[in-house]
């Protein structure tokens, strides 16, 4: 059947002929274990340095208490032992590391989490910035969410489901009057949205999350609030078919640009498209129709193969030019597009899916570390053009071995690739994606440790490359999650009955078969 016949028929088939994601009865080599608790010791070292210094350092300084280095803080800065507070200040590293710690089985320091968490004030920023709704709600309300599901819903924890609610019921001021669009930023302080243009990618990306406030609050009003702005973008005009701008001007609900992409500004629009209905069970088609005219649409546009490898990719759209960019952050559509191709039983887009995520990583194994970098680049048939200068004759030279080239050098401890890595290997059984996700840990113990625990690089084709200074949330909720769950039974969070949101935080599906349809 071809992908356009499919397209006509995505209402009956999203529903009828859908299948289970992981491979059945998936099994995994006798030397995972070893290579999980690699990741677990990275945890380790890196919470307990964002806690706290070390034993050695407190008799050093003649005291025995427990100074710390970011506890309570939002990021830990590991370089010169200090902290950040760039999302609020609330402690975003406790919140996305909670169903992490869960998961490895860190039940003291989740106890200690929950307990710190229930003393926060989420109704007002500590910075006195604006709160962005993006952040918080993938981090905060998906984070605490999250761990209460999989720590039982246990009455111990219910503080979780309280400070969620706490925080998203200052978050709803983003919606202005009947204004389907929210603000991306609220003033948590007079409950005024701050001005300026939103993204679909704010727009789309609360369902999953609004979702499981209301059904643990019993207040719908977060799940009407979160259907609203995603349906408004599903129906509003397109650039092209399925694919709206990323802007949006929220005072007037109307498209602001033509820039299409799968990265940042528009990235988990997409990927909740497909994600909601797995999760709901609902029968409302629009959201596997809009994410199945999206996918159509970038196979027909967007998807380009470089000359060198034949590596393919999803490149942007100005709305005149193509522009064949590419970048760790939009990695994710490889994983994505694997699960959509599953669940819809559509084996054009699922082998698309595993191309997809082929070249991402051919990011990381290209480079003298092992590790991708933040931006890339490619030459395709039609030309190189990035709407930025063209390649300089290192960068050729670069792209002639290994079909892309570096525009962005440096990793800040992003997840995307790691992401869409986890997905094939539990989609597939190839071990190629256990041998990848090993070599990235040996990587990360090799070039990312500083003064304490991690940080990112600032050019990963350079052995001796300089460090940043960040050790951001994400590094718990999403990197070493997906590194973790790649070596863990496939059957504890298996895709057959959780969805991540995009920040790696998971939620239950509510049956164990398909909600697309009986298995095939």
């Amino acid at each position: 059947m071809t992908l356009r016949r499919w397209l006509a028929l995505a209402s009956v088939a999203a529903l009828a002929n859908g299948e289970l994601v992981q491979v059945p009865n998936l099994q995994l080599p006798s030397t995972a274990a070893a290579h999980q608790k690699a990741v677990v010791d990275l945890f380790n070292v890196s919470y307990t340095a964002y806690k706290s210094v070390s034993f050695r350092e407190q008799v050093v300084m003649y005291s025995l208490v427990n100074r710390k280095y970011a506890w309570s803080h939002d990021d830990l800065l590991p370089v010169t032992k200090s902290y950040s507070d760039g999302l609020d200040g609330w402690g975003a590293t406790v919140s996305d590391a909670l169903d992490t710690m869960w998961l490895m089985g860190f039940h003291d320091w989740f106890n200690e989490a929950v307990d710190y968490v229930a003393t926060v004030d989420f109704s007002l920023s500590k910075t006195n910035s604006a709160v962005s709704l993006f952040e918080t709600t993938i981090r905060h309300v998906g984070g605490l969410l999250s761990a209460y599901e999989l720590s039982g819903q246990n009455q111990r924890y219910s503080a979780l489901v309280k400070k969620a609610e706490q925080v998203a019921q200052q978050m709803t001021y983003a919606f202005v009057g009947n204004n389907a669009i929210p603000y991306g930023n609220v003033n948590f302080a007079d409950h005024t949205p701050v001005s300026g243009l939103s993204s679909i990618a704010t727009a789309g990306t609360l369902t999953l999350e609004w979702n499981r406030l209301s059904l643990y609050t019993g207040n719908d009003t977060y799940r009407q609030l979160a259907e609203k702005s995603v349906q408004h973008v599903i129906n509003m005009p397109k650039v092209l078919p399925g694919m709206p701008t990323e802007l949006i001007d929220p005072s007037t609900g109307k498209p602001s640009g033509t820039y299409v992409s799968w990265g940042s500004g528009s990235d988990s629009y997409y990927e909740y498209l497909i994600k909601y209905p797995r999760l709901t069970n609902t029968n409302d088609n629009s959201y596997t129709d809009a994410w199945l005219l999206a996918v159509d649409s970038s196979i027909k546009v967007l998807l380009k193969y470089s000359t060198v490898g034949n590596w393919a990719y999803l490149a942007d759209y100005d709305g005149h030019n193509i522009l064949h960019v590419g970048s760790h952050l939009a990695c994710f559509y490889g994983g994505n597009w694997i699960l959509g191709g599953k669940l819809t039983n559509n084996d054009t887009i699922y082998d698309l899916g595993l191309q997809l995520t082929d070249a991402c990583w051919n990011t990381y194994a290209s480079t003298a570390t092992g590790i991708g970098p933040e931006g890339f680049a490619y030459i395709s048939s039609d030309g190189s053009y990035t709407g930025n200068s063209p390649p300089t004759p290192d960068q050729l030279l670069f792209y002639n071995t290994h079909g892309y080239y570096i525009t962005a050098s440096d990793y800040i401890l992003r997840p995307e690739v790691l992401e869409s890595n986890f997905y094939a290997w539990r989609a597939t059984g190839d071990t190629k994606y256990l041998d990848n996700a090993v070599s990235v840990i040996q990587s990360f113990q090799q070039y990312l440790p500083t003064t304490v625990a991690y940080t990112g690089i600032n050019d990963v084709n350079n052995k001796m490359s300089s460090k940043s200074n960040d050790m951001p949330s994400f590094w718990f909720g999403e990197v070493l999650k997906y590194l973790y769950l790649t070596f863990d039974d496939p059957n504890n969070i298996s895709l057959d009955n959780y969805v991540f949101n995009t920040e790696c935080h998971p939620f239950k599906t509510p049956t164990a078969k398909n909600i697309y349809g009986s298995v095939a």
